[in-house]
């Protein structure tokens, strides 16, 4: 070989490296760095996994972590197992939690306009409360509420017309309410004490002992499907409707506001996207488990059904707007929202008329 082929040789042996290490610098500046992940924990007030309330949380955080396609993963813990029931507005507002799942009603002592969110006693039903909140400026005021607290609330759930409640004594009259000790929240609780009743606030998981022992004398949970999960019908005997104080009961997500802001963009939508497919869910989950649940607890365990008498119904209206125009003179923010809803229900009422109504009577002629 010739000192001139051995010369070509070796160029080409260098260019050949040249290229591979032009390849291989090439390849490095365009790999992409693995992607950031987020484990987040959701603290709620409900025993881990019950129907419906405490299944909302489970599917919220499987939707986000599938929508992130792993990115997100959201550990859920039940009442007690991280923060004690009804501690979760603090857990979340102090990063201990990145998220909770309760009901806005329960933080009434943090803040009297908080009740509203969840429910006012003959107020919004659960249709009407997700129109409001969505588009009729309930969010916007919710969010400003909350914001001082370092929270960013979303509608979490919503159970439908609840039902009056559980009672070892017949009501007939506004006056047999008077004494009764009932684990009942958030402003019916407030409507309840001033018709002559004592309002207890309370856990889910403490009802059923709290009745069985006499440490209240009455009790409203939910509905049917949740009653029966608790077994309340073997406390009590009669069984009133319709839920006067709860009509449209909206359960909350709340996010600590220092952790979503930490979010990129698109974890963010999937948060909000998520609690709004959950916030849906719920509602039909109820609409098609309450009756059944309804029959059993009647036909196989002879729970009384009751209605109350219109005549209570109407005192408690009455007194309704009573607690609700105080609590408003009293705070101007409590007036806004007040003034918001009272707004956005005579608006749904009067097209309801022509609707909803009118539809459930031109049904009944079948």
């Amino acid at each position: 070989m010739t000192k001139s082929m051995v010369g070509l040789l070796l160029a080409a042996a260098l260019l050949a490296g040249c290229g591979g290490g032009a390849a291989t610098s090439e390849s490095a500046a365009t790999t992409v760095a693995p992607e950031q992940r987020y484990q987040w924990k959701l603290v709620t007030s409900w025993p881990k996994n019950f129907p419906g309330l405490g299944t909302a949380p489970e599917n919220f955080a499987k939707l986000v972590e599938r929508l992130s396609n792993g990115r997100m993963t959201i550990k859920v813990f039940g009442a007690g197992q991280l923060v004690p029931a009804l501690e979760g507005f603090d857990a979340v507002s102090q990063g201990v939690a990145e998220m909770g799942h309760d009901g806005a009603y329960y933080w009434k002592g943090k803040n009297p306009a908080a009740p509203f969110f969840t429910t006012l006693p003959f107020g919004l039903n659960a249709q009407e409360m997700n129109g409001w909140l969505h588009y009729g400026g309930g969010m916007a005021l919710w969010r400003e509420l909350y914001a001082p607290y370092n929270l960013v609330p979303f509608a979490g759930g919503n159970t439908g017309v609840q039902m009056a409640g559980w009672f070892n004594r017949e009501i007939n009259s506004i006056d047999d309410l008077k004494g009764l000790k009932m684990r009942i929240p958030g402003l019916g609780g407030e409507v309840f004490s001033r018709a002559g009743g004592t309002a207890v606030s309370l856990a889910g998981g403490d009802i059923y002992t709290s009745m069985q022992t006499g440490v209240i004398d009455a009790t409203e949970w939910v509905g049917p499907y949740n009653d029966l999960a608790f077994g309340l019908h073997q406390v009590a005997k009669y069984y009133y409707y319709p839920g006067w104080h709860e009509p449209g009961p909206t359960l909350e997500f709340i996010v600590n506001k220092q952790a979503f802001d930490a979010l990129p963009a698109d974890l963010q939508a999937i948060i909000e996207v998520a609690a709004r497919a959950v916030n849906q869910d719920m509602l039909d989950e109820y609409t098609a488990r309450n009756n059944s649940a309804l029959t059993e607890l009647v036909e196989k365990h002879g729970v009384e059904l009751r209605p109350l008498p219109d005549d209570v119904l109407r005192e408690l209206s009455r007194l309704s707007a009573e607690v609700v125009e105080e609590l408003a003179a009293q705070d101007p923010f409590v007036r806004r929202v007040a003034d918001s809803i009272n707004a956005f229900k005579q608006q749904s009422m009067q097209y309801h008329q022509i609707s909803e109504e009118a539809y459930y009577r031109a049904r009944k002629l079948q």
